[in-house]
């Protein structure tokens, strides 16, 4: 094969599978504009796709994938995981002081897309035999997922904890419009008004909860509307409710009991505390106890009693989250297309902040981590002998914006000109997504010299 040939065709092949993805965005895209999906029920499947699915997703392929021999791997995803998007903060914060650059660019650099699109990028890699000159085992796209799952979470924890004011929480998208928000509270309010106002508190703030716990016809508010729901026999929904009344009474008091600086770092603390971040651990924990690894992972003939019905339950669970977030990106685009079609009334362009995002998401940062994790390979004995490892550490800092800029414009007050701006931003970056590839090829180009120099 000629040098010309051993470029060409991984380039090829990384140019196929970053078409694959947009194709995907471009359903979504088309099931908006054929009204199959409104942007309200994308918010929905983005809803369940983070608090269930992508948990689901992380149990199965880092519980299979680690234990007790491989769990070291997983140390330099963890650390790089961090610094990365530390890095990429600071440098957002210093181009938008420097520049005069709108505020939401500090966050389109810091936060790339982690989740649906790598894991995407991999299944169409393995589909075109790129990731074959590198392992031909049978488990080389479930390894590649839990590497990449596990960046995804950490990048995610950090978005919550350090940017709850700037991005929606722990969802994926923007917060509800306010005559939404209004029929909610409404709604809530003529179920139950004081568990309505003790719910719409932020996450980890609980104060008021205890007042709940000493009003008795407040309890038994909650069991009635718990009865009206729950498919659980009453008995066992009066003894839940009135045992979280009392826990929260209980838990109050200590609250109260500490002081002001550790309160505020509990809270701190707690908003890394999200449900990726709990099927991680679960992930962890089920993977690093031989037994029950055993019976989740391994076939039945071999003591994976649990295999065939359970494990394969969550991973059916877990298998719809990379293919459906990206349909619902598709969905969030649409919108902006369809302001695009107006001219004049749908904002500009931000072509300043889009060349700089670019540079840096697609550019700087593969010329950064390719180098990089070739000599930590070929170097040291930092990294595990696991080609494919070094190939998601290359390319795990590349890739467009996250989709949270939509939520920063709801949160930040942004006017519709800079809403569309923001939006027309999104869909051209995920337009030129497939420069991807030049990072692709670069890292598997890497990473084949690193196995030969080994």
């Amino acid at each position: 094969m000629s040098a010309k040939e051993e470029i060409f065709i991984p380039l090829l092949g990384a140019v196929q599978a970053s078409i694959a993805v947009l194709l995907t965005i471009s359903y979504g895209v088309i099931a908006a504009q054929f009204n199959l999906l409104s942007q309200a029920s994308a918010k929905d499947i983005s809803k369940v796709c983070v608090r269930l699915f992508l948990p689901a997703l992380l149990i199965v392929n880092v519980g299979s994938q680690l234990n007790q021999d491989t769990g070291i791997r997983y140390v330099p995803i963890v650390i790089w995981s961090i610094l990365y998007n530390t890095l990429s903060i600071f440098i957002g914060l210093g181009l938008q002081k420097f520049m005069n650059l709108p505020q939401w660019i500090v966050p389109a650099i810091a936060f790339n897309n982690t989740t649906s699109l790598p894991l995407l990028l991999v299944q169409s890699l393995q589909a075109t035999g790129i990731l074959d000159s590198l392992d031909t085992s049978s488990d080389v796209v479930d390894r590649a997922k839990s590497y990449f799952l596990v960046n995804a979470m950490i990048s995610n924890s950090l978005t919550f904890a350090l940017g709850p004011r700037l991005l929606n929480g722990n969802e994926e998208d923007a917060p509800d419009e306010p005559e939404e928000k209004e029929q909610d509270d409404q709604q809530e309010d003529n179920d139950n008004a004081e568990d309505s106002a003790e719910r719409g508190e932020a996450n980890g703030d609980s104060i008021d909860r205890a007042s709940l716990a000493s009003d008795n016809s407040s309890v038994r508010d909650d069991i009635e509307a718990h009865e009206e729901t729950s498919l659980l026999p009453d008995r066992a929904i009066k003894s839940q409710v009135r045992a979280d009344h009392k826990f929260w009474k209980k838990f109050n008091y200590r609250w109260d009991q500490l002081p002001t600086w550790a309160q505020a770092s509990l809270s701190f603390l707690y908003q890394f505390w999200n449900a990726p971040l709990i099927g991680a651990v679960i992930g962890v924990i089920v993977g690093l106890i031989p037994p029950v690894h055993t019976l989740l992972f391994s076939e039945q003939e071999e003591g994976g009693y649990l295999n065939a019905w359970l494990t394969k339950s969550v991973k059916n669970v877990g298998d719809l989250f990379a293919s459906l977030q990206v349909v619902v990106v598709g969905v969030k685009l649409s919108k902006a297309i369809r302001f695009m079609k107006k001219g004049e009334d749908s904002g500009t362009v931000p072509w300043g902040p889009f060349v700089i995002v670019t540079i840096v998401r697609l550019i700087i940062w593969p010329l950064i981590s390719v180098p990089l994790f070739y000599g930590l390979a070929t170097k040291t004995n930092w990294l595990s002998d696991d080609p494919i490892l070094w190939f998601c550490l290359m390319i795990m800092a590349a890739g467009p914006p996250a989709m949270k800029l939509t939520a920063l414009a709801d949160v930040s007050g942004a006017g519709e000109d800079e809403k569309m701006s923001i939006a027309k931003f999104l869909t051209v970056s995920y337009c030129v997504s497939p420069f991807i590839s030049f990072a692709v090829v670069g890292a598997l180009k890497a990473s084949q010299a690193a196995v030969n120099n080994k």
